[in-house]
């Protein structure tokens, strides 16, 4: 009986010790107090960024403990109702050693994030132990240079030397419009070629990469009338085009996303009110190659940077010095950009550089601006050579950011490369998941690419995508002024995350519609209001700009100047089939005149729902800026189609010099713009 007993008490208390130990099941969400506050979202990381289980998070406030929360199998707490003011954020688990960190809640927060990472001694960074050095000794103890390897290229062929339909010409690393490109695996085989889901598809006798994508096409506004995409602020299609037809050369055509050319140019859309960071506009005008058509042009303005309001900027640079960077298009044309933006940040802004090739290392820990010379010193000793291993470097430079993690401010890690991002033993999904659940963490990914000849333009486009970033290609020093000078806050700084748009036409004005560009962001009409679903984001002070291609009510939607042509033909030898009748759509009470209504829908960088804006859209509004617009996407739209019709591109040309820019668009630029449509039509003429 007392052996019963005694096996009883043993397990009873086997229970309660087990009740009382941490549930590393699913994250805990400690209240602070009843009090409304901000929402403290936090995640917890070991050194190689795998989420860690069942660690015990404590929130101290004047020496006290206020609350505690465990984190989850995702290594996901949250404290909820924090009020403004500092705290001791305390994290503890068995293993490793206590963690803790300084937390400042800013008043009226409603949402932060607090990213940790737990490392044991062992785990310790390349380089780590320069963060305990003064200034000074920083700056000496800096990467020591490597010798330069430049990889090996294979000679162009001579000048002039161009073979049949084949061949490079010049240094550029394109193909010669006659060319043809390699055909894209069959869908049914497109499974199996991992590589080219990655990074695109290959093209003959260059090392670059281009993920391919179908064209939009016609839809019925009575069977489709809903459009819904992500927005899109990339820029790197457009310059790197630039860099092909400066070179003599016309771009391969899964280069040209026509979004990216026409949000090249900044539009002086109607500025953000009542607080929202977001506004929109739109304008109505016949179809300059189309004239039956009518081409939408839709807006969207992202408020320019206040200071005030952000606790401070924490950046970190992950630089690719490997030996392909060594020409001065990539790792010195960075440098110089890099010198250059340096002098844009504050004092208190704090900057990191992480370099990676055949391993990876702590250039400079993060440095506050106010020690600028210190930074000039590391950014001037950066070398190229070795090899490439992309995904320890990325791993390293999440882990700088987190470490050095501004709750409420901006946490950004800026990647520059020519794309040639060996993973590694990292598999591309676990490379890519890393990258999403870093985004969530607070900690963004912007992609600057360089170089030509080996550009991976696929796999840096996706990188940004999935990191709630920017992707932009500097073809010159002048872009990289652009891009990290005069657009800089718009680089680094979210001022809208998750921003997705929803055009619902109505039928009884519009029988057909066709999204220009945009191909790759498309969403289910169901995504829109799925705050669960990734859209893209905008900058301070960036500008978004949809256009669709619109068939009137009563015009033939097979108009043959809109290129679109019927699904079936009609049949020789039996009359074709007649089809249900249909009533016409007519509009609904109140909405008489409205082509259609815009959404979007935007998050705050650190929010978790999303708010809405909707605008209905009536025929009769100013048109600003839809004529140089147009110009630009039909640029991309001849382009992208191969058409080499000289009539059109004649018409092109003329309209382009006619048209005037938006004043927001510098002399210099529409200059340029003109010069590049003219140079193109000469190309297409071989």
């Amino acid at each position: 009986m007392s052996r019963r007993l005694n096996v009883l008490a043993l397990l009873l208390c086997f229970i309660a010790i087990a009740s009382a130990a941490p549930q590393p099941q699913g994250p805990s969400r400690a209240v602070v107090s009843q009090t409304p506050g901000a929402t403290l979202n936090g995640s917890v990381v070991d050194a190689s960024l795998n989420p860690l289980a069942g660690v015990v998070v404590t929130l101290e406030r004047d020496g006290r403990v206020v609350a505690k929360a465990t984190s989850g199998t995702d290594g996901i707490f949250s404290f909820a109702n924090v009020a403004a003011g500092p705290y001791r954020v305390r994290a503890e688990r068995t293993g490793f050693p206590t963690l803790t960190r300084e937390v400042r809640v800013p008043a009226n927060a409603s949402a932060l994030q607090l990213p940790l990472v737990m490392a044991r001694p062992q785990d310790a960074m390349p380089d780590a132990k320069m963060k305990e050095e003064n200034a000074a000794t920083t700056a000496q103890r800096v990467q020591a240079p490597q010798t330069a390897t430049v990889a090996t290229l294979p000679p162009p062929p001579p000048a002039g030397a161009v073979g049949a339909g084949t061949g490079r010409s010049g240094g550029g690393g394109g193909y010669m419009a006659a060319m043809p490109v390699e055909a894209p695996p069959p869908p049914q085989r497109r499974a199996e070629t991992q590589a080219d889901a990655w990074s695109g598809y290959r093209y003959p006798h260059s090392g670059e990469r281009y993920a391919h994508v179908e064209p939009n096409r016609f839809q019925s506004s009575y069977k489709n009338p809903l459009s819904t995409f992500g927005a899109d602020v990339d820029t790197a299609s457009y310059t790197n085009v630039r860099r092909f037809l400066s070179q003599g050369q016309l771009p391969p055509r899964d280069a040209v996303r026509v979004e990216e050319f026409v949000n090249y140019f900044r539009f002086d859309y109607d500025l953000p009110r009542d607080g929202r960071p977001l506004a929109m506009t739109a304008e109505v005008a016949e179809c300059p190659w189309a004239p039956a058509h009518r081409l939408v042009l839709i807006g969207a303005r992202a408020r320019a940077s206040r200071p005030r309001e952000i606790e401070g900027r924490n950046l970190v640079l992950l630089l690719d010095v490997s030996g392909s960077m060594a020409p001065n298009e990539r790792l010195p044309l960075i440098k110089s950009a890099l010198g250059m933006f340096v002098d844009t940040l504050r004092p208190d802004d704090r900057l990191a550089i992480v370099t990676y090739a055949g391993t990876s290392g702590v250039a400079l820990p993060s440095t506050p601006m106010r020690q600028r010379e210190v930074i000039r010193r590391a950014i001037d000793s950066l070398q190229a050579g070795g090899s490439t291993n992309g995904a320890s470097g990325l791993v390293m430079a999440y882990r700088v950011a987190r470490e050095a993690f501004i709750p409420g401010g901006v946490n950004r890690v800026i990647l520059a490369t020519d794309g040639d991002f060996n993973v590694g033993v990292t598999s591309h999904g676990d490379l890519l998941r890393l990258i999403e659940r870093e985004r969530e963490s607070g900690v963004f990914l912007s992609v600057l690419g360089v170089g030509s000849g080996n550009l991976k333009d696929a796999t840096m486009e996706m990188l940004a995508n999935r990191g709630n970033g920017h992707y932009a290609y500097l073809d010159s020093l002048q872009e990289a002024r652009r891009v990290l000078l005069r657009e800089a806050d718009g680089t680094i700084e979210t001022v809208a995350k998750d921003v997705k748009f929803q055009v619902e036409f109505n039928p009884a004005l519009v029988s057909a519609w066709k999204l220009i560009g945009y191909e790759n962001r498309l969403l289910a009409a169901e995504d829109f209001n799925d705050d669960r679903k990734d859209g893209g984001e905008m900058g301070a002070g960036h500008t978004v700009t949809v256009l669709y291609e619109v068939v009137p009510a009563g015009v033939d939607s097979r108009d043959v100047e809109s290129g679109e042509r019927a699904s079936v033909d009609p049949l020789k030898y039996q009359p074709a089939p007649e089809r249900p009748a249909q009533p016409r759509p007519t509009a609904a009470a109140g909405t008489a005149g409205e082509w259609f209504t815009v959404k979007a829908r935007y998050k705050a960088p650190e929010g978790e729902r999303s708010d809405l804006i909707t605008m209905p859209v009536r025929s009769g509004r100013a048109v600003r800026h839809l004529p140089f617009a147009a110009a630009v996407a039909e640029f991309g739209l001849l382009l992208r189609s191969g058409d080499y019709d000289e009539a059109r591109w004649d018409r092109l040309v003329r309209r382009a010099e006619q048209v005037e820019p938006p004043p927001s668009v510098s002399a210099a630029s529409g200059e340029s713009f003109r010069e590049l449509v003219a140079i193109a039509r000469g190309l297409s003429r071989r």
